[in-house]
């Protein structure tokens, strides 16, 4: 029975795949079978997430899945020094933004298959976000586009060399990334080699993502899990419990704010920045990535001293916006564990890099990214 079971929704899917506009009366007579029975079968494909959405859109499996926040960035670039409670005179700029759709673009553009697992809100905005994506070969099949909530937005204050004051973050539509939604793409999880995860998700999706990663350690070729952090009261979304976590990237206000150890802003304190480190690693992450802007990376692995690894050249001089070079070294750690997820000091350089690039341009995600470029850097 079970074995018949299966079969019938593999036909079914066949049929969806030859016309996912196909009616369930016409499902039915193609598979003998009552409209109420073609029905339950549909029900039960989109609760195991192998269709989504309207006209039976099949769920299509992609090499590394990025979940987590998309929205519009939004830039204002003060002329002067900020005056408050006073006006500022700033130009404006607009682009496609979000941790999890920056790092899941930068994979696209380096020609890795992706597809990004987000919350969007049913107006203008996010259906230019897709768009948008489609253009650049990502894939938001996962998404779900929500009619009573705008599509969130992150609005950064720079100043005059392009550096951040202050952000702002109007996000509530991802509060709809919850377990629930998140069990609607379990397949494309399961079938995944690389999942990359922002703390934009609520602290129960976190959990869950982190709870399928433990029950996968001993498996061969389990897909790595890599949680990038958003801000500081956003490292409230961590669980005490990181086992199962290959990967912590996060700055040195973030990595603070997670352990409530005093850490001097860019500290030389090798001593305390160890200490902070370890007691993340005491909570269960394997590998802890600490971006320090133009100072480089501290790479840390549970058992062994902290490694310290300088910017790339680029990275220290001529800088023209900040905005999104984190998201493309967390895009470049991603790509490089892709390709062998044993050599984490290779990703991490290769997360530099693309960092490094990014800061020579007000776009977001740099348009010369490409998989040539990728190939380069793997070469090295």
């Amino acid at each position: 029975m079970i074995a018949a079971m299966d079969s019938t929704k593999e036909q079914l899917l066949a049929l969806l795949a030859e016309d996912p506009f196909i009616g369930q009366q016409a499902l039915a007579e193609r598979l003998g079978l009552s409209r109420s029975a073609v029905a339950g079968h549909l029900a039960g494909l989109t609760r195991e997430g192998r269709i989504l959405g309207r006209a039976y859109v099949l769920a299509q499996a992609a090499a590394i899945v990025c979940i987590g926040g998309a929205n519009i960035d939004r830039k204002l670039r003060l002329g002067a020094a900020l005056q408050l409670g006073s006006s500022n005179l700033a130009t404006q700029s607009e682009t496609p933004g979000g941790v999890a759709r920056n790092v899941a673009e930068n994979l696209a553009r380096l020609g890795l298959s992706t597809q990004l697992i987000s919350a969007l809100g049913d107006d203008a905005a996010g259906r230019g976000l897709l768009a948008q994506a489609a253009g650049c070969g990502l894939s938001t099949q996962g998404c779900v586009l929500a009619a009573d909530e705008p599509t969130g937005s992150y609005t950064a204050v720079l100043d005059a060399a392009g550096e951040m004051l202050a952000g702002f973050a109007a996000m509530s539509v991802a509060a709809r990334l919850t377990p629930e939604f998140l069990s609607r793409s379990a397949a494309q999880r399961a079938a995944a080699r690389l999942i990359v995860a922002d703390l934009n998700l609520p602290a129960d999706s976190v959990a869950l993502l982190l709870q399928e990663a433990r029950g996968k350690i001993n498996q061969p070729n389990a897909a790595p899990l890599l949680i990038v952090a958003v801000s500081v009261p956003k490292m409230a979304h961590l669980p005490t419990d990181l086992h199962g976590l290959h990967s912590l990237i996060l700055n040195l206000g973030e990595l603070q704010a997670l352990t409530g150890l005093a850490l001097a802003p860019q500290t030389d304190d090798e001593a305390a920045l160890q200490q902070a480190l370890d007691a993340v690693h005491a909570r269960g992450a394997q590998h802890v990535l600490l971006t320090r802007g133009a100072d480089g990376l501290v790479c840390s692995s549970a058992g062994q001293p902290a490694l310290y690894l300088a910017a790339a050249p680029r990275a220290t001089a001529g800088v023209v916006d900040v905005t999104g070079a984190g998201d493309a070294f967390a895009a470049g750690v991603a790509a490089g564990l892709f390709h062998d997820p044993t050599r984490l000091q290779a990703a991490c350089q290769i997360g530099l890099r693309l960092a490094a690039l990014t800061l020579q341009t007000t776009a977001t995600v740099h348009p010369q990214i490409s998989p040539r470029l990728l190939t380069e850097m793997l070469a090295e």
